[in-house]
Parts: C-alpha cells; sequence; structure tokens
C-alpha cells in the first residue's frame, strides 16, 4: 500500500488479522503501529492522517504478517508490561501473564516486615526475569536470585535487570531448580513454574503451543512433575520462617499442590485466587 496513510495500513491491518481469526484484530494492529512509531495507542491514533513512509509501511507489513501467523504481540513489540516493569521478551522466554501479578503480590505479603537487615528471595524458573525484578523494584531491602535451566532464558532475565537498574540486586544462574545453589539460605522461594500436562500443551492456543518455549510449560504427565521438586528440596534453602509460594494450573492441580505440600511437612498451607477467581497460588512455610 504505497503511498497509503497510517489508517489506511491500520484499516488494511485489522482486515488482514481478522482473516486469520483474531478476535482482537483492531487492539492488535494499533499496537503495532504504535510499537513501530515508538508511541503509545493514543499518540497513534492522533496521526493516523499522515502518509505512511515506505520503511514503516514494509516493517508494518511484516509485523502483521508475523501477528496473523499467531506469534504473540508481546513477543513481536519485544516487551510487556509487568507489575510496574518492562520486561524485553525472546522466543526463550514466556510472555508474563497478568495473573502472575497476584504471585508478586502474595510473595511480598510473605516476605517479613523491613527491617536493619537485608533479606533474600530465590526466583525459580525466572524466565525474563519478570518476577525478580518486580520483587526487587518494590522491596528495596529485598536481593533476589533468580535460576533458570535454560542458558538463554537465564541471559534475557539478566539483561532486564541490567537494563532496569537491579543488576546489583538480581543474580541471575543458568541451574537446575535449586540445585547447585549450595548452601544458600533465602527468607522466601517464588516460582511460577512449567505445570501444563503434557497431554495438553499442543491443544493450546498456537500464540502458546507454537511459539511459547515448551520448556517452560510442559510439567509432565499430570502437570506437578516440577512443582514435586521444588515441594521437596525448598525446604533446606529457606531459613525458618521462610515461605514457598507457587503459581499452579488452578483448581485441582492447585489442591494437589497444596496436597504436597502438607504431606512434606509444611505449615501454614494456604491456597489463593487469581484474577478470575480461581484457585491458582499456593504457599506454604518451612
Amino acid at each position: 500500500m504505497a503511498g497509503a496513510t497510517l489508517a489506511e495500513q491500520l484499516d488494511a491491518a485489522t482486515t488482514a488479522l481478522e482473516a486469520a481469526g483474531l478476535s482482537t484484530a483492531r487492539v492488535d494492529a494499533e499496537w503495532l503501529l504504535a510499537g513501530l512509531l515508538g508511541v503509545g495507542r493514543v499518540a497513534a491514533r492522533l496521526g493516523l492522517a499522515q502518509a505512511t513512509p515506505a520503511a514503516l509501511a514494509e516493517r508494518y507489513a511484516h509485523a502483521v504478517s508475523r501477528r496473523a501467523r499467531r506469534e504473540p504481540l508481546q513477543r513481536i513489540l519485544g516487551w510487556e508490561e509487568f507489575r510496574g516493569v518492562r520486561v524485553s521478551l525472546t522466543d526463550a522466554v514466556l510472555v508474563p501473564r497478568p495473573e502472575t501479578e497476584t504471585l508478586v503480590e502474595w510473595a511480598l505479603a510473605l516476605l517479613p516486615r523491613p527491617g536493619p537487615g537485608r533479606l533474600l528471595a530465590v526466583d525459580v524458573g525466572t524466565g525474563s526475569g519478570c518476577i525478580a525484578c518486580a520483587l526487587t523494584a518494590e522491596r528495596p531491602d529485598l536481593d533476589v536470585v533468580a535460576v533458570d535451566v535454560s542458558p538463554a532464558a537465564a541471559a534475557v532475565a539478566r539483561e532486564n535487570a541490567r537494563a532496569l537498574g537491579l543488576a546489583g540486586r538480581v543474580r541471575v544462574v543458568a541451574a537446575d531448580l535449586l540445585e547447585g545453589l549450595g548452601d544458600l539460605r533465602a527468607d522466601l522461594i517464588v516460582s511460577n513454574p512449567p505445570y501444563l500436562p503434557s497431554d495438553l500443551v499442543p491443544d493450546l492456543a498456537p500464540e502458546v503451543s507454537a511459539h511459547e518455549p515448551r520448556l517452560a510449560l510442559d510439567g509432565g504427565r499430570d502437570g506437578l512433575a516440577v512443582i514435586r521438586r521444588i515441594v521437596g528440596s525448598a525446604r533446606r534453602c529457606l531459613r525458618a520462617p521462610g515461605a514457598l509460594v507457587v503459581e499452579t494450573a488452578g483448581g485441582a492441580q492447585a489442591s494437589a499442590a497444596a496436597a504436597l505440600l502438607r504431606d512434606a511437612g509444611w505449615s501454614g498451607v494456604a491456597v489463593r485466587p487469581d484474577l478470575a477467581g480461581i484457585d491458582r497460588f499456593v504457599a506454604g512455610r518451612a
């Protein structure tokens, strides 16, 4: 559409995304345009009468084609906002979900009150580092060890911490869950682990099944394989009365995870709902 206005480009993009079956076609088209212009959606709407430079039109068409193939919008934009911090994304990490902000909220509430000393948390399966960065941004007295088994994901988390000015307080480690952390003793362990049953992953929306890293999704036959390992090893990394809080697939799996904690001797085990009212988060104290 050489010579078309931004409005015409936007309309064409919306039509293309609708044809691809996206229910959020107009919103996605606006976000993609705003991202390329380096402005917000409202600001992008104010300049729709202007002609589209050829280079911008080409880049926009490419971005729209990626979204039409069901690549996540946030992955195309390259970032996502999460509880007040903006994290960069690559195909090595999950796109942060709004539900996980509730996990951070509960994790903050489980920390001791601010005092004269510094506190330590471990973020297991850190991915983009969104949880670790949000925690440290909101608690100046907190340091976080952010762990991921994927070196590529660990690199993303490390860069996000650096870009947010948190590198001095977020130490990123490429390791398998809590293995390799030695005699570390923390006040909190928080995790959004892989929790989907293996058979379920291929049936998810294409944005997830085709574009999110399977390593960060697949929790084994019943979805609890990684959670079991965390529950079994976390107590040795906590100083009393340190807390463990994890995200689950919700519903029956949250109940099953709570039972795992109780059977392993955790105290004060509790379950909390996500933004939709579905029981999703489970916590207990060492």
